[in-house]
């Protein structure tokens, strides 16, 4: 269990610090923080969500997300919608152009991806599929009972 804990330790080092770099330098180059591309994968991943939830997700207070995201509403990532069934309640969702700006963060993110399985010969390309394999299933136990839920009425 040593070794497999620090091997799998140093690779999660390396490929946050790869996939990091390349967010960074995205972010700025768009005028973005990293709390703001942060917003948009959630608001992604939950396909739509309140102020309130975003903002403990990102563990900052619902007035420091409010503002941040007034910032991605003028830049047109994101609409934010009052609840028809409760005017308090204000629903986030990404705009097409959010969803389009997201890509291109996630590609920028992968891009070193590609060239590490060129660099890979068939066999080992092989050997690490199966790797990964098995490290997607176990991982994905680990996650089921972190999943929010944030299209409940949250304010």
């Amino acid at each position: 269990m040593g070794q497999t804990d620090s091997l799998l330790q140093k690779w999660l080092e390396i490929v946050i610090r790869l996939s990091m770099h390349n967010v960074v330098l995205f972010s700025k180059k768009r005028n973005l923080s990293i709390s703001q591309i942060s917003a948009l994968m959630y608001i992604h991943r939950q396909n739509q969500c309140g102020i309130s939830h975003l903002g403990s997700n990102l563990g900052i207070t619902s007035a420091a997300a409010s503002q941040m995201l007034d910032r991605l509403v003028k830049q047109q990532f994101i609409t934010r919608q009052e609840d028809p069934n409760d005017r308090r309640v204000k629903k986030l969702t990404l705009t097409e152009k959010g969803k389009k700006i997201l890509k291109k963060s996630f590609q920028a993110r992968q891009y070193w991806q590609k060239d590490l399985i060129k660099m890979l010969t068939p066999e080992e390309e092989q050997k690490v599929q199966i790797a990964l394999k098995i490290l997607i299933h176990k991982s994905e136990d680990l996650v089921q009972p972190q999943k929010h839920k944030c299209n409940d009425d949250i304010r």
